[in-house]
C-alpha cells in the first residue's frame, strides 16, 4: 500500500529516513564475521575491520543495546577469535544457511524479538550476506543502517554493495558517525570514556 505521493509508508514505530539513529531502538546485527571471510582482505585491513566490529560490539553492549550474531555454517566455520572473545559467554550464534538472514526463521525471530525497529548491520561480505540481510529487513519493515568501516568485502565488491544498499533506501553511517548517534550529547560521550577508559583509540578512529 502507498501514501498519495506514491511512497510506501513509514514502519510503525520507526524513525523516518533523514533522522538520526536511535539507540533505544537499534538491534546490533552482526554479520559472518569468521576468519574464512577475513581471510579474503588484506592483512591490515582485515586486522583493522575486525578491531571496528569488536569496538561496536563493546559500545552496544554498553548501551544495552541487544546483539543478534550470526556464523555461516559455524559448526566448521566458527566466529573470529576476537569477536568470539568480546561477546558475553551464553550469547547465542545463529548458524545462518540463507544469505539474506531475513529469509531465516529462526535469525528473523531473534531480531523480532528484540523489539527494535533499527537494524545496525556489521560483518561480511557488504555485496552478499551484509546486503541481502540488509534488503530483506527493509522488506520485512525495519529501518536499516549498515556501518560502511566495519563491513568488508574484498574489491570492488564493498563499494558495489554499499553503493546498491544507499539506492534501496538503507542508511550509510560510519563507526564515529553512529557512536555520537548512539549517545547525543557530551555528558553520554563523557561518562562513556570515563567508564571505559581502555576503548578509547581501540578502533583506530579519533572520536
Amino acid at each position: 500500500m502507498r501514501t498519495a505521493d506514491n511512497r510506501m509508508p513509514e514502519p510503525c514505530g520507526s524513525s523516518g529516513p533523514y533522522s538520526l539513529l536511535e539507540a533505544d531502538d537499534s538491534v546490533l546485527v552482526v554479520i559472518d564475521v569468521q576468519d574464512i571471510f577475513l581471510d579474503k582482505l588484506p592483512h591490515a585491513e582485515s586486522e583493522r575491520l575486525l578491531k571496528s566490529i569488536c569496538w561496536l560490539t563493546m559500545l552496544a553492549l554498553w548501551k544495552q543495546i541487544p546483539l543478534v550474531v550470526t556464523a555461516e555454517e559455524s559448526s566448521d566455520q566458527p566466529l573470529a577469535h576476537e569477536l568470539a572473545q568480546t561477546l558475553p559467554a551464553g550469547t547465542p550464534v545463529f548458524d545462518k544457511v540463507s544469505f539474506g538472514l531475513a529469509h531465516q526463521p529462526d535469525i528473523l525471530a531473534a531480531v523480532e524479538r528484540t523489539g527494535r525497529k533499527t537494524a545496525v548491520l556489521v560483518g561480511l561480505e557488504t555485496d552478499v550476506c551484509v546486503m541481502h540481510s540488509a534488503l530483506g529487513l527493509l522488506e520485512k519493515g525495519y529501518r536499516v543502517a549498515v556501518v560502511a568501516d566495519a563491513t568488508g568485502s574484498p574489491a570492488p565488491g564493498q563499494e558495489m554493495g554499499l553503493n546498491r544498499m544507499k539506492s534501496a533506501g538503507v542508511v550509510i553511517v560510519d563507526q564515529k558517525g553512529l557512536f555520537y548517534e548512539w549517545l547525543r550529547t557530551i555528558e553520554a560521550v563523557n561518562r562513556f570514556h570515563a567508564e571505559l577508559p581502555d576503548m578509547r583509540g581501540l578502533s583506530g578512529v579519533v572520536l
